[in-house]
């Protein structure tokens, strides 16, 4: 992953109703949740769940998926795990050692 993707997803994690969102949908994968669901689980309008759904798909969090006539989303697992994978790459300044468990992310 490369600094731009990065900061794009750092921004649209930034929000805090995105944020929650993002987790709710780590905790519901692989299966993923209704756009209507997660609208009415946060409490927030459809219009402003789905623009915020939509920033989260952009920077390469959430999937999305149709069917019949609902959308589903879920956490993109392997966009997170290279978001994940950017933080801790270089971590403890090239002693992996020191850094437990997060080196093993990279």
């Amino acid at each position: 992953m490369e600094a731009t993707e990065a900061t794009r997803a750092f921004g649209a994690l930034a929000h805090e109703a995105r944020l929650a969102v993002f987790r709710s949908l780590i905790e519901a994968s692989p299966s993923g949740m209704a756009a209507g669901d997660i609208a009415r689980a946060s409490d927030t309008p459809a219009s402003t769940m789905s623009g915020h759904l939509a920033t989260l798909k952009r920077a390469g969090l959430v999937r999305s998926w149709r069917l019949a006539r609902q959308v589903f989303y879920a956490a993109d697992v392997e966009g997170t795990r290279r978001l994940l994978e950017f933080l801790v790459s270089d971590c403890c300044d090239g002693r992996p050692e020191l850094c437990g468990d997060l080196a093993r992310m990279a």
